[in-house]
């Protein structure tokens, strides 16, 4: 078979490496093939070991080429939205002293222009997306490719990341004898699989409840808005298992496989479980509701440490409500948990496709779908994104660059402080002001 025609994903969790492969045929996405490897070198969705992580790439790799019965040699990655930014860009060039047709060596031209600004040091453009482009003052163009004009502008917005995050990714899958076709942001992948076409356009929030961290992002108008991540998911569950049953790891991630419940009132009190208790020869039996009492504890503090920042952005007045995705996602009743938390509706997402019907694999299927739709100016925006980031940053400014668009003055970035922020009291919004305020917060992106 030729790789040529198929899609690979590329998902670096804390807990395990999966690798999807797809075949693309005209609107429909099928997954031929599946490799997942236990994860080493990654802590909370970073690679901090290259050559653990590049290995257990391999790993991973080698399962899914065996399954689809091809050689992969390109990848599509996903980029954990740790310290994430978002801005709005704006660029513009001369296509000529007389209006001449825009080809693509133009669009390419304004996209680069878009991207010059003094960025610091330490942070690296990861995606470029392009909202509109105008000619000649004629706005609202999709692909100005064809047209005629003497001025071409483009607006946009460009998701930037630390640079330590995206060069150590990068590192370990070239160590790993692969190319990166695409790397995208961990919750634009996600979106493509987790969210119906009225969830992306109205918006909704969705929730990725990994094992090292859990991101919540905010998508409307098919874009990502906003993403705060609190370090805490589900090995944090498996310790105060561990701890408060005096077992170990493993036995308590069995435990947790198999029994956990994130309802404690809907847990049995008669149904006991046998546990394995460090220092003693004879198993203790504890009850299915005090299991559930431990896990509920733990992502209830979770749930209630994100609410903060979607309730100041505005977004659980979003139409969408809540899709909850992520290993720790298959927990039973943890819908209904995060119900009671944010007071929105809430519902899980599973994939769909045979062998991978569990949440863990939403982000892997999400990267290869997201590939699979790019259009010719996202595969542009893409290449130049790639081709150009270091030059660009040592370039002088030529276009014009609009303020960070998440909460004014700042960029609103991802949480670095597991601990919940202490705020004063605020009255709440009566529900007729709620619409405006969330009006009022999606204003600032674009004029």
């Amino acid at each position: 078979m030729d790789n040529s025609e198929f899609f690979v994903g590329l998902d670096i969790g804390t807990n395990s490496i999966k690798v999807v492969v797809a075949e693309s045929s005209g609107d429909k996405v099928s997954v031929v093939g599946v490799g997942s490897e236990r994860s080493e070198g990654v802590n909370r969705g970073v690679i901090v070991d290259i050559d653990k992580a590049a290995g257990a790439i391999k790993k991973a790799v080698k399962k899914a080429e065996t399954q689809a019965n091809i050689t992969i040699c390109d990848v599509v990655v996903a980029i954990s939205a740790n310290m994430l930014q978002i801005e709005k860009c704006q660029g513009m060039i001369a296509v000529g002293a007389e209006s001449k047709e825009i080809n693509e060596n133009d669009v390419r031209q304004v996209m680069a222009a878009a991207m010059v600004q003094n960025l610091p040091s330490e942070r690296e453009v990861v995606s470029l997306i392009p909202k509109q482009f105008s000619v000649d003052g004629f706005n609202n163009i999709r692909d100005p490719r064809g047209m005629i004009g003497v001025r071409l502008e483009m607006k946009g917005l460009i998701y930037t990341a630390p640079k330590t995050i995206v060069h150590n990714t990068k590192k370990a899958i070239q160590q790993a004898g692969l190319n990166i076709t695409h790397k995208v942001i961990s919750p634009m992948a996600l979106s493509q699989v987790v969210l119906d076409d009225g969830e992306s356009d109205f918006g909704a929030v969705i929730i990725d409840m990994g094992a090292g961290q859990t991101t919540a992002s905010v998508v409307h108008d098919h874009n990502l808005k906003l993403s705060t991540v609190d370090f805490e998911g589900g090995d944090y569950v498996t310790h105060d298992i561990s701890v408060v049953l005096n077992t170990t790891i493993e036995n308590a991630s069995q435990l947790k496989l198999y029994y956990g419940n994130a309802d404690s009132s809907d847990a049995s009190t008669e149904e006991n479980v046998s546990v394995e208790v460090v220092g003693k020869s004879d198993p203790e039996s504890i009850s299915e509701e005090y299991l559930a009492e431990i896990i509920e504890a733990r992502l209830e503090q979770i749930f209630t440490r994100l609410k903060d920042p979607l309730e100041d952005a505005g977004a659980l007045s979003l139409p969408g409500g809540i899709v909850l995705t992520g290993g720790v996602a298959a927990t039973p009743n943890v819908e209904k948990l995060a119900k009671q938390i944010f007071d929105v509706k809430v519902k899980s997402y599973v994939p769909s496709q045979m062998g991978m019907r569990y949440p863990s694999y939403s982000l892997g299927l999400g990267l290869v779908t997201y590939a699979s739709r790019l259009n010719d100016i996202g595969i542009i925006a893409d290449n130049v994104v790639n081709g150009a980031a270091i030059s660009l940053r040592r370039s002088a400014p030529q276009a014009s660059v609009q303020e960070q668009t998440v909460n004014e003055p700042e960029p609103k970035t991802v949480r670095q402080d597991p601990e919940p922020k202490k705020k004063a009291q605020e009255p709440k919004p009566e529900k007729g002001k709620k619409m405006s305020k969330v009006k009022d917060f999606w204003s600032k992106f674009f004029d």
